[in-house]
C-alpha cells in the first residue's frame, strides 16, 4: 500500500494535484473533490510533510491575502512496498558464487562496517576488556542482536556473547556461510576499531536453537 493510499482521500487529494496542468489551492481541491476546504488542508499538510506536495505562497493579485497553492512532487513514488530481502537474496547469491573465496569477503565488509559503526572513545583512550565488551555488546543490541555476556574468564571479563535475535535471520539460514562470518567481522572490526585487548575469535550459529554464541579472547601481547 502507497503512503496516500493509507487514505483514500488523502489519496484523492493526491490524485487531483497530479492530474492538474497547474498549481491549485485549497478551494479549488475542495471544488473538485466536493469535500470541506479544512478536509482538504489536512491532508495537503501531510502529503507535503511526506514529501509527497510542494506549497507555494503566491503574492495576492489584489488587496487580498498571499494564496498557498499546491503541486505534487515530481519524482518516483516513495511510498510503494519496498524488497530489500530480495536485494540482500541477490547480492548474496552472487557473493556465494565466488565459492570459497566468498567468506572471507564477507568477513572483510563486517569488519570495515564494524570500524564504522562502533563509538569510538576519546584520543588515546584505549579501553579495558571490559568496557570493549560493553561497547561492543551495546553496539549489537541497536542492531538487533539482543546479545547477553555469558563466562568470566576469571577477571569479570565475558569469555562469550550470546545473541539471542537475529536480525537477518531467513537470510542467515539461507546464506549462513556469508551471513555468519559477516556478523563475526564486524564483531572483530569494532573491537579492533577501538584498540581492544580482546577479540572475537569465533561465531558459532545456532550453538543452541534459541542463540549463536560468539567466542572472546585476548590479543595477544604481540598482536597489539
Amino acid at each position: 500500500m502507497t503512503a496516500e493510499g493509507r487514505s483514500p482521500r488523502r489519496a484523492a487529494v493526491l490524485d487531483a494535484l497530479r492530474a492538474s496542468g497547474t498549481p491549485l489551492g485549497v478551494t479549488d481541491l475542495a471544488t473538485r473533490l466536493g469535500v470541506h476546504p479544512n478536509t482538504v488542508r489536512f491532508h495537503l499538510d501531510s502529503l507535503v510533510g511526506e514529501g509527497l506536495a510542494e506549497a507555494e505562497v503566491r503574492p495576492s493579485s489584489g488587496r487580498g491575502r498571499p494564496r498557498t497553492v499546491y503541486t505534487p512532487r515530481r519524482g518516483m513514488d516513495r511510498g510503494g512496498t519496498r524488497g530489500y530481502r530480495l536485494l540482500a537474496q541477490m547480492l548474496l547469491s552472487r557473493l556465494a558464487a565466488d565459492g570459497a573465496e566468498a567468506g572471507g569477503a564477507a568477513t572483510e565488509a563486517g569488519r570495515a562496517w564494524g570500524r564504522h559503526l562502533i563509538d569510538p572513545l576519546p584520543p588515546f583512550r584505549k579501553p579495558t576488556a571490559r568496557e570493549a565488551t560493553a561497547r561492543l555488546t551495546a553496539l549489537l543490541d541497536d542492531l538487533g542482536f539482543s546479545p547477553g555476556a555469558d563466562g568470566d574468564d576469571g577477571d569479570g571479563v565475558a569469555e562469550r556473547i550470546r545473541l539471542r535475535h537475529c536480525p537477518f535471520l531467513e537470510l542467515a539460514e539461507e546464506y549462513g556461510q556469508l551471513v555468519c562470518p559477516m556478523h563475526l567481522g564486524l564483531m572483530q572490526g569494532a573491537l579492533a576499531a577501538l584498540d581492544a585487548p580482546v577479540t572475537a575469535t569465533r561465531l558459532e550459529p545456532f550453538a543452541e536453537p534459541e542463540y549463536c554464541l560468539a567466542h572472546l579472547a585476548p590479543v595477544p601481547a604481540a598482536a597489539r
